[in-house]
C-alpha cells in the first residue's frame, strides 16, 4: 500500500509505568517496519523507540515527576518563556487537577500547524487541540477505554468526604473528554467491551468507532523452557494504589492461602506507592515479606519473572483491553482472571474465570490448579498458541493500514 507520513500524539509516554508507553513503542515500530515514516510527538516522560521511529520532544512543566511542592515551585519559576498554558498548567496542579493532557493538546495543534503530514494519530488524551487539528489532518483517535470507569472504581475506595473531593478535581478533565469524544470523526479502540463503554459513557456514535485487537510480541513474551517454575509462587501486574486493578483482593487472598501454605509469595510487577493504601493493606494482613514489588522491567525482564512462577493473577475490576493477562498467555503460565470487562472475550477458555472483588474464589481457583498442575500447564501451551495466531502484530497493523486509508479519503473528499 501507499507509504504514509504518520504523526502519532503522546501526551505522556513512560516507557516502564502503565501501558501507554508501552503501546506508543510497539505500534510505531511496527508501522515503521512496514515501511511508513513515523513521528512521535510526545510530552515527559518520553517513549523508549525503535531506530526508526523519529521522536519529537513536547515539553511541559512535567509537574508530576515529583510530588514535591518545593520542586514544582521550581520547575515553574525557572521555565523561561512562559505562556499561559503554562501558568494553567501549574495552578491547576497546585488544586489536585490533572492537566497534561489539555495543555499537551494545546501545545500540540500550536506546533502542527505548519507541518505535513498524511495522518495523525492521538494516544487518548481527546484534548481541545485535537478539534483543530482535526480540520487540517485526517485523525484518528485511540480510546484504549473511557477513563470515567477508572473514576468511577477510585470513588469506591473510601467514603472520606475529602478523598472523594480530590477525585473529583483530579478528574476534572473528563468534562473535557465527554464534550470532545463526540465530536471526533474516527475513534479506534482495543475490545468490544470499551466500544459498548465509549457509546455510553462518551456519548459517541457506533459507526464512528472501529475495534481492533492490541498486538503483542510472542518473541518477547514467551515460555522459558531452561526455568524451572517455583511451585508456590504467584504474579500479577498492578500499579498500587490504583483501584483498577483489584490489587487488594490479590494481597488478601495470599494471606488467606499463607496458612495452608507457608511458602507461598506474590511478585507485583508495579511500583509500590509509599505510605499509600497499599502498602499500610500489606502490613495490616501481615505479609510484608510474601509480597515482593518489581518496576522498571523490559519486556525480556518480565518474560523470565513469568517463568519462574507457577500461576498468573488478573484480579482487575475492568479492562479495557487486559494486556497482562494476553502477556501471561503468551508466557504459557495458567492465568486465574476477573470474570469482567473485556477479559472473558481476549482470554477465551484459557484461562480460569473468576468473580471479581472475590479473595476466597482467588483462593479456590489457585488450590485448584495447586492440585492438578499439568492439567493446567497443558492448557497454558494452547493458550500461548492461541494468542499467537489472534494477536500477531501482522494482522493489527493490516486492520490500522485499511482505517488510515479511508480515514484519509473521507477527510480529502470533505475539504
Amino acid at each position: 500500500m501507499q507509504k504514509l507520513k504518520i504523526l502519532i500524539l503522546s501526551y505522556r509516554s513512560a516507557p516502564y509505568g502503565g501501558g501507554q508507553g508501552i503501546y506508543i513503542h510497539d505500534i510505531s515500530k511496527r508501522l515503521s517496519e512496514r515501511g511508513h515514516l513515523v513521528d512521535v510527538l510526545s510530552g515527559p516522560p518520553y517513549p523508549i523507540l525503535s531506530n526508526n521511529v523519529n521522536l519529537i520532544k513536547l515539553p511541559g512543566l512535567d509537574l508530576f515527576e515529583s510530588f514535591s511542592f518545593k520542586d514544582r515551585v521550581k520547575k515553574f519559576f525557572y521555565k523561561k518563556g512562559k505562556s499561559i498554558i503554562d501558568y494553567y498548567e501549574f495552578f491547576s496542579v497546585l488544586f489536585g487537577g490533572f492537566p497534561e493532557m489539555r495543555t499537551f493538546g494545546y501545545r500540540a495543534s500550536s506546533w502542527i500547524k505548519d507541518k505535513k503530514y498524511d495522518i495523525v494519530v492521538d494516544n487518548q488524551s481527546l484534548s481541545y487541540g485535537l478539534l483543530k487539528i482535526q480540520k487540517i489532518f485526517p485523525l484518528i483517535e485511540i480510546i484504549h477505554h473511557p477513563i470515567s470507569k477508572d473514576f468511577e472504581f477510585e470513588l469506591t475506595l473510601s467514603n472520606s468526604f475529602t478523598y472523594k473531593l480530590s477525585r473529583h478535581r483530579w478528574y476534572s478533565f473528563l468534562k473535557m473528554q465527554k464534550k470532545v469524544a463526540p465530536k471526533l470523526l474516527k475513534i479506534i479502540t482495543v475490545s468490544k467491551n470499551s466500544k459498548k463503554d465509549i457509546q455510553t459513557d462518551f456519548k459517541c456514535l457506533c459507526k464512528d468507532i472501529s475495534v481492533i485487537d492490541n498486538g503483542i510480541d510472542t518473541e518477547r513474551f514467551l515460555p522459558h523452557k531452561n526455568i524451572i517454575r517455583k511451585d508456590f509462587r504467584l504474579i500479577t501486574t498492578a500499579s498500587a494504589d490504583v483501584a483498577l486493578k483489584g490489587l487488594d483482593f490479590s494481597l488478601k487472598a495470599i494471606s488467606k492461602l499463607r496458612k495452608k501454605y507457608p511458602k507461598i509469595e506474590l511478585i507485583v510487577i508495579g511500583k509500590i506507592k509509599q505510605d499509600g493504601h497499599t502498602q499500610k493493606l500489606i502490613e495490616n494482613l501481615g505479609i510484608i515479606d510474601f509480597v515482593h514489588f518489581k518496576t522498571g522491567l523490559s519486556k525480556e525482564d518480565i518474560s523470565l519473572q513469568y517463568a519462574e512462577s507457577s500461576i498468573a493473577l488478573v484480579t482487575s475490576l475492568y479492562e479495557g483491553f487486559g494486556y497482562p493477562a494476553i502477556e501471561a498467555m503468551s508466557c504459557a503460565i495458567p492465568l486465574i482472571a476477573t470474570n469482567v470487562a473485556s477479559i472473558p472475550d481476549l482470554v477465551k477458555e484459557y484461562a480460569t474465570l473468576i468473580p471479581s472483588k472475590n479473595p476466597e474464589a482467588i483462593c479456590e481457583a489457585v488450590e485448584e490448579i495447586f492440585k492438578n498442575r499439568e492439567k493446567f500447564n497443558k492448557n497454558s501451551l494452547k493458550a500461548r498458541e492461541y494468542v499467537i495466531e489472534r494477536f500477531n502484530w501482522t494482522n493489527v497493523i493490516d486492520n490500522y493500514e485499511q482505517i488510515f486509508m479511508k480515514t484519509i479519503k473521507e477527510h480529502n473528499a470533505n475539504i
